[in-house]
């Protein structure tokens, strides 16, 4: 079902990346749009901006890890605006080096911003939307999670992330089965980008005071998968804009996973492939074999 002019959307990780450039697109379409982001400055430069497409923007300074303030951006959307069409629990952060490495400030920062951020949002957004949905035949809404392409596979040296967007895409799906039990009003979707240019590689910037541990240096795997990252999210092809109208495109077509990169999911396969066949999980380098060698000699050296 299309979104139409005079809806509303509420999008978090608004002022950068997916999260600006799905506002970019909901204003073109005549939307309300609710901006919320944890960066200030930048989510008030990017309203400004939206504002400027001719449409209304209301615009929310919000921590996603924390309840309160998730709840607090439902009620100020549904008291300037009603009940949104449109929730896009999208703002994310990025953590890459060996899974036993993570502090357990590490683990709490990526799993608050990038499960339970999710989590809030479909806890607080849900029942409103089928609140409308039961005292209004023709109102129909979405719900967009951004998870990933790790949230479908297990690449090395990226542990904390890729258990949260595993998580994302499970709470996605659980979602789209659970709604289907009570309404065919509420839609749900996940959005599993691969690499993109968006600047999650430098997530450290909005990390909080109390969340970081400035007394320890950075392992060697977490340096190099920081290198790593910024290489392949900056090299990246597909655009934040594009994958934005990739997921305006599933919600107008009802589809449920949202790929930025289609093509990527040949690794899917052979990944279910593995569990289906009992095997061992495939080498993730068996198509670059020199990559992979680079990096288990960095990790392995003891210079």
């Amino acid at each position: 079902m299309s979104l139409q002019a005079g809806g509303t959307a509420v999008i978090t990780g608004a002022a950068s990346g997916f999260g600006l450039e799905a506002s970019r697109i909901a204003a073109r379409r005549g939307m309300n749009v609710v901006m919320a982001d944890v960066q200030p400055d930048a989510l008030e430069l990017a309203a400004r901006e939206v504002s400027a497409l001719g449409t209304t923007v209301l615009l929310q300074r919000v921590d996603v890890s924390k309840a309160a303030d998730v709840e607090a951006l439902g009620e100020a959307a549904v008291t300037r605006f009603g009940t949104p069409h449109f929730v896009f629990n999208n703002a994310g952060v990025g953590a890459g080096g060996l899974i036993w490495e993570h502090s357990l400030k590490d683990w709490e920062w990526v799993v608050g911003v990038n499960l339970m951020g999710v989590a809030h949002g479909v806890r607080v957004f849900t029942p409103l939307m089928l609140a409308a949905a039961r005292s209004d035949p023709g109102y129909h809404g979405h719900i967009v999670n951004t998870a990933s392409m790790a949230g479908l596979l297990n690449a090395p040296n990226m542990g904390v992330y890729n258990v949260t967007k595993h998580a994302v895409v499970s709470m996605s799906e659980t979602l789209f089965q659970d709604l289907a039990l009570v309404t065919d009003q509420v839609h749900a979707h996940v959005l599993c980008p691969f690499f993109v240019p968006t600047g999650i590689h430098h997530s450290e910037r909005n990390r909080p005071r109390d969340l970081q541990d400035n007394s320890v240096m950075p392992t060697r795997s977490q340096m190099i998968a920081q290198a790593m990252s910024e290489k392949a999210v900056s090299s990246g092809r597909v655009t934040a804009a594009q994958v934005a109208q990739f997921v305006f495109d599933a919600m107008d077509e009802d589809r449920f996973y949202v790929f930025s990169h289609p093509k990527a999911l040949g690794t899917v396969q052979t990944r279910l492939d593995d569990v289906m066949s009992c095997r061992n999980p495939t080498d993730p380098f068996v198509d670059k074999p020199t990559i992979g060698d680079q990096l288990r000699a960095a990790l392995r050296s003891t210079d």
